[in-house]
């Protein structure tokens, strides 16, 4: 089978709420890796992929082994798997890249294929507003946060997180679609379209499934999630479009 598509997924958010239930979608996801790698050319996970990640030197998150597991799979047979770092697992550094051999994003990147430009994001922290969330990644991303944080056993440290993680997930679940008008992604991707056009943007964050118009070029993709919807993107023959994994 021809290796011609391009796959987009995020927020899949494992760890919460409780261990079955991660189990349960956990193995959804492989499946559903499973089912794409046959004809996937490229593999973008966008973000909040774990609910709380960190490393410590010689201490990783327990967990999530099927879909570690996969992934390396995946890219032991040559498909290259790029994984964004979220407001949830911002905390990221080299283990995954040198265990399981993913290629990891800390910021916005642009690819080009099928004569497509493409940004790629999680989406937090871009276009105005969101300012108290903002002050805090700051925070969260210095070395000097970063190195205090190891200092806390990782018993006391991961229930904490989780505490927090849970609270943050919470507050974004409830931020429904008004308008595009006030969507911050969509005025970002607005003002972004006036300095370096592309042709898509794709992002996560926000848990709606989106497909936006910027103008007449360029349009503004969210994955949505997996906890409850599911979605993901698919970029073949030059279009990318939103579907639906059943």
């Amino acid at each position: 089978m021809t290796k011609d598509k391009i796959y987009f997924a995020s927020d899949f958010h494992l760890g919460t709420p409780n261990r079955v239930e991660s189990h349960k979608r956990e193995k959804q996801i492989v499946k559903w890796l499973t089912e794409i790698e046959k004809d996937a050319k490229a593999i973008y996970l966008v973000g909040d992929i774990f609910d709380f990640w960190f490393e410590y030197n010689k201490v990783v998150p327990k967990g999530f082994v099927r879909l570690l597991g996969k992934i390396a799979n995946i890219t032991d047979n040559g498909t290259p798997v790029h994984l964004f770092v979220g407001n949830h697992d911002l905390w990221m550094r080299d283990y995954l890249e040198t265990e399981i051999g993913v290629s990891i994003h800390h910021e916005n990147i642009i690819i080009q294929q099928e004569n497509k430009k493409i940004l790629i994001g999680h989406g937090d922290g871009l276009g105005d507003g969101d300012y108290l969330y903002k002050i805090l990644r700051k925070i969260f991303t210095s070395k000097i946060c970063q190195w205090i944080f190891a200092r806390f056993h990782p018993n006391f440290a991961f229930t904490l997180a989780h505490t927090w993680s849970k609270s943050s997930r919470k507050s974004g679940d409830e931020a429904k679609f008004r308008s595009k008008e006030k969507e911050i992604l969509f005025g970002y991707c607005q003002e972004q379209q006036k300095i370096n056009p592309v042709d898509y943007y794709v992002f996560g964050h926000r848990h709606l499934p989106l497909e936006l118009k910027i103008d007449k070029k360029a349009t503004y993709i969210n994955l949505g999630e997996w906890i409850s919807q599911k979605t993901y993107g698919v970029l073949e023959k030059g279009i990318l479009k939103l579907e639906t994994y059943k």
